[in-house]
């Protein structure tokens, strides 16, 4: 089963790949430009993530590895990213 979420609904120590960025409306001018600040953040389709904390009052913001490198982001940004769960095998 493959898993597909909206980054702002995972948790902490979540891994998975990015498979669309933005809400791709194209009359919303808010919606473009976060669109635009995530890709040259480098949240780009096939960029692997890793949830790493939660702020503490309403878990906002959140901090994720993007690839290589950290960034910190509120939900309501993280909601414009999909994102396809690793499955963790237990052993």
């Amino acid at each position: 089963m493959i898993d597909t979420i909206q980054l702002n609904f995972a948790r902490c120590g979540d891994r998975g790949v990015i498979i669309r960025v933005g809400d791709h409306c194209h009359h919303d001018e808010h919606a473009i430009e976060l669109e635009r600040r995530l890709l040259e953040l480098g949240f780009v389709e096939g960029a692997q993530v890793e949830m790493l904390h939660e702020g503490l009052f309403g878990r906002d913001p959140i901090a994720m590895k993007v690839d290589d490198m950290r960034v910190a982001l509120r939900r309501h940004e993280a909601a414009s990213l999909s994102v396809r769960l690793e499955s963790v095998i237990a052993a």
